[in-house]
């Protein structure tokens, strides 16, 4: 189920890139930013989590920048997290042993693989959502990324039954 999940993913990742390019930056600059940020956040939030289930330093001290990329670097960085999860899904056994990390706040953590790939999935979710706001604000239609359309869209036989 997390190989489908993490294509869902890079789908709606994807469609949200999409729409965030359609602003217009010089009309609406506040909710370009503010949709260049989460993806930011997204995008760090994904790469410590890499960082720690491959038991390798952390990329980031912080889970945002004081400067924001540009959409360009954003876009890939999100691209390529998005394929780095789905290329380690099918390595690993679930219910592995839990992780004891450090949070980029400092604070200690421990969850398993599964608990982890659950946190960057709702996690972005999440974060779209708050961008779907902005792109309204943008006067840019949001994508509907439920994973009922997606899974219609890659398997549309499924509504001939």
């Amino acid at each position: 189920m997390y190989i489908q999940a993490f294509s869902y993913k890079m789908w709606a990742d994807e469609r949200i890139l999409a729409a965030i390019k359609a602003i217009d930056r010089n009309t609406f600059s506040e909710p370009y930013s503010f949709a260049l940020q989460q993806i930011n956040h997204m995008v760090i939030v994904e790469e410590l989590f890499q960082s720690r289930l491959t038991n390798r330093p952390a990329p980031h001290c912080s889970t945002n920048t004081d400067v924001v990329p540009a959409f360009s670097e954003l876009s890939k960085r999100l691209i390529d997290s998005g394929s780095w999860y789905l290329d380690f899904v099918p390595t690993y056994q679930s219910g592995e042993k839990a992780i004891s990390f450090t949070f980029a706040d400092g604070q200690r953590g421990r969850m398993t693989v599964d608990e982890i790939l659950f946190h960057v999935l709702n996690h972005g979710a999440y974060h779209r959502g708050n961008i779907a706001h902005a792109l309204d604000l943008a006067s840019v239609p949001h994508p509907i990324d439920g994973y009922g359309i997606y899974i219609h869209e890659k398997e549309p036989e499924r509504r001939n039954t």
